[in-house]
């Protein structure tokens, strides 16, 4: 099957990006080096592709009481310019995608991950069609680009002669044709863009003119891990629900009915914990977790990995909700590991 690739795949190549296939695009995973490109984006400011992302068009009448069906959180608190982390739920209260609605002027967004997005346009038209004056399609003339970490306010602002100042978390604004949206997947300050697609090797060119170095999905995955961030078909999954994973803060039991609500009042099956460890194995997701003592099968790594910026090993796993003393066997060795918050990094 041909990969699909983004309008900045030619630039990536240009500067020397190692491609891999992800979610059924070419991506670059790193430039310079995963560790290098991490520290940058923790130390300064780093520019991704997200182009790969699914965006979702909702409008018509109705396209509110049709967000409110499928997803979690209220989208109806939400201010024209203002987005949230929300979650598509399955009747299981199982997770079909984790998401961002946006609330437009004249529309609703939704950003998807991308191996989800067919999935997901499929589900909101499906649901659509209980609604009368609804409208779901993709947003397929825009891209996104992703610039992450604690000097991105001056930099973009400079680069593009925008006032971000006054710009909040998860608020939007409008600079020209561009969508700016305070927000991100690194545990940064951070600023996604909405690019028309004819526009966008421009604005990127910018940016790395203006000597914001480029960075891979290596970075982002291990600046999402150390933030505590879940990943999809790791943390998240049509048998892991948002309150397993520890995000209850995004689901709304007194908005009214929602597909999965009455499953997610349930007593949850599994937790989603943070695990240390002082030795130098690398957890990887899979790797099975049990309990001291009894050598009971109690979980699995999600997600791990060796942190650049703790400087040691790191992981997510789902364990039993009485999980305490535990041990991760790593490539056939017992590795004791301590359970800790998932958030390993907080600015």
């Amino acid at each position: 099957m041909m990969l699909k690739q983004t309008p900045l795949n030619q630039q990536h190549k240009n500067l020397g990006a190692k491609m891999v296939p992800f979610a059924g695009w070419e991506m670059p995973v790193s430039y310079s080096g995963i560790i290098e490109e991490h520290n940058t984006v923790r130390n300064s400011v780093g520019i991704f592709d997200i182009g790969h992302m699914g965006l979702v068009k909702i409008e018509g009448g109705e396209a509110l009481a049709l967000i409110q069906k499928l997803t979690t959180n209220d989208a109806a608190k939400l201010a024209i310019n203002q987005c949230q982390y929300s979650v598509l739920c399955n009747e299981k209260g199982g997770t079909i995608d984790d998401i961002l609605v946006y609330r437009c002027p004249m529309a609703y967004l939704i950003i998807c991950n991308a191996g989800n997005t067919d999935k997901d346009l499929a589900w909101f038209k499906t649901q659509g069609k209980n609604f009368k004056s609804v409208s779901v399609g993709l947003y397929e003339n825009y891209s996104m680009i992703s610039i992450q970490g604690p000097e991105v306010e001056k930099i973009v602002g400079k680069t593009l002669s925008v006032d971000l100042s006054r710009l909040e978390h998860n608020h939007t604004l409008w600079w020209r044709d561009i969508i700016i949206s305070r927000t991100g997947y690194t545990g940064e300050d951070g600023l996604e863009l909405l690019v028309a697609k004819t526009e966008i090797v421009k604005i990127w060119t910018m940016f790395i003119e203006a000597g914001v170095k480029p960075c891979g999905l290596g970075a982002r995955d291990t600046l999402r891990l150390e933030a505590g961030l879940p990943l999809y078909g790791h943390e998240y999954d049509e048998e892991a629900s948002p309150v397993e994973a520890g995000y209850s803060w995004a689901v709304k039991f007194n908005k009214g009915d929602f597909i999965g609500k009455a499953a997610l009042q349930n007593q949850p099956k599994k937790k989603l914990v943070g695990l240390e460890f002082d030795g130098r194995a690398i957890p990887r997701a899979g790797n099975l977790v049990y309990g001291i003592g009894n050598a009971e099968l109690i979980g699995k790594v999600t997600s791990g990995t060796f942190s650049p910026t703790l400087k040691r090993p790191i992981a997510l796993a789902f364990v039993k909700l009485d999980a305490t003393g535990i041990y991760v066997d790593i490539r056939g060795q017992k590795i004791s590991a301590k359970i800790v918050a998932k958030t390993f990094y907080k600015r």
